[in-house]
């Protein structure tokens, strides 16, 4: 995921004056339904959401921009209040603004959600991630549904380096990995080397931080081993094959709204989870070829997209 210049702190959610906002009780758990007003408290925006504005941030990688564009145009489409802030940052910048209120929705992924907060977390599938999430998280924020919609790290490498050597797995790896330059986004070296040490006993010579070049470095060799995205079209563009992961190095990551309990209300959680209902995998797939590929505007994709599923 690259790194693009943060747009600032933004802004603190509005309370209504009238209203306090009561303490929620346990995070919610996108696979029992994820409505963080399931314990009937309410929050700030509650009601008709008059007078407080729900502030829809994203990570600096295409994928994640369209996912927030969808969220932001489907809260307006309910009359809902949105800012959008877009392209902030990574995860360690996302997850601090959305604790302190600066932010209220994140499309996230859930096991890289999981894998960031504690890296020994042992959860595969979607609802042991998302339970494990639950005990996780602070009481401040949430949950909403996820959705089927998976885009999963992978370690790919050319079609050319199978062939050469062999490799089906990312166990095959443990035999040249000490000749292989591994890239990918700036973060993933401090977030995954000492996980592929001891689950796979994997070192690298050298890793390199290629962002969302990963992909043609790859193919043109200047690195062996790269952390592709799964709903990458480059990955068929560039007939880059994704190795397997027997060990669940990479858990579920399923496209899941993750909220500031204070700032959205049941008007809020419906629209996000709405589209949580309709968004696939093959879905995203087909709209990342339009905005990776086609580059076309995350925005007028994200249009069609909520037109097509009669959330416009």
């Amino acid at each position: 995921m690259s790194t693009s210049a943060l747009r600032g702190n933004g802004r603190r959610l509005l309370v209504l004056g009238t209203l306090s906002v009561l303490a929620l009780g346990a995070t919610a758990c996108g696979s029992s339904g994820g409505d963080p007003l399931a314990s009937g408290s309410k929050t700030a925006g509650s009601g008709d959401g008059a007078g407080s504005t729900v502030v829809v941030g994203s990570a600096n990688f295409p994928e994640n921009v369209l996912l927030g564009s969808i969220y932001s145009q489907a809260l307006k489409a309910k009359g809902v209040k949105v800012e959008e802030k877009f392209n902030i940052g990574s995860r360690e910048l996302l997850y601090g603004q959305l604790k302190d209120g600066s932010l209220t929705v994140l499309p996230e992924y859930n096991g890289a959600l999981l894998a960031y907060l504690d890296p020994k977390a042992t959860a595969a599938t979607k609802d042991e991630v998302n339970a494990a999430l639950a005990k996780t998280l602070p009481a401040s924020l949430g949950l909403l549904d996820s959705s089927p919609a998976e885009d999963k790290d992978s370690l790919s490498v050319s079609q050319e380096s199978v062939d050469k050597y062999q490799l089906k797995s990312i166990t095959d790896l443990a035999a040249k990995a000490g000749e292989f330059t591994i890239g990918g986004p700036p973060e993933f070296k401090t977030r995954r080397e000492q996980q592929l040490k001891d689950v796979y006993g994997l070192t690298f010579k050298e890793w390199k931080p290629t962002g969302e070049t990963t992909a043609n470095a790859l193919k043109d060799g200047s690195i062996q081993v790269g952390n592709v995205f799964t709903t990458d079209p480059k990955i068929t563009q560039l007939k880059l094959v994704p190795l397997a992961d027997p060990k669940n190095i990479f858990g579920a990551q399923n496209v899941t709204p993750l909220v500031n309990k204070a700032g959205v209300d049941a008007k809020a959680t419906a629209a996000l989870n709405t589209v949580s209902a309709k968004l696939d995998t093959a879905g995203l797939s087909a709209l990342m070829k339009r905005v990776a590929v086609d580059k076309e505007d995350p925005s007028a994709v994200a249009k069609d997209w909520l037109k097509a599923n009669g959330l416009s």
